[in-house]
């Protein structure tokens, strides 16, 4: 059984026991977070769909905070002798996926 969740405004596939990073969300390693917003859920060779699922919801644990790897952008004009060199790491969380519940 997999389901489908939106979280940050981006959509992930979630099963049992995997781990995902999603967009940073204020809570404590340890706590148990509600994905509320499930869109689609398959089980077995039953797909269910909605916009969200109402009743439907997905139990997660954050395991860790943290950030991605960093990424530089190069701004280049040439013949102007303009460079910009900066770079950004994007904070996320980390979940672990309990149980879905349908």
């Amino acid at each position: 059984m997999y389901a489908i969740v939106e979280s940050g405004g981006k959509q992930y596939k979630v099963e049992e026991g995997s781990t995902l990073r999603v967009e940073k969300i204020d809570f404590e390693i340890g706590q148990e977070i509600e994905l509320d917003r499930v869109l689609m859920v398959v089980k077995d060779e039953e797909i269910i769909i909605g916009q969200p699922l109402e009743k439907s919801r997905v139990i997660a644990e954050v395991v860790d905070q943290d950030r991605h790897r960093k990424i530089r952008i190069f701004k280049f004009k040439r013949r102007k002798n303009y460079r910009r060199k900066i770079g950004h790491r994007q904070p996320y969380t980390a979940l672990v996926v309990k149980r879905i519940e349908i």
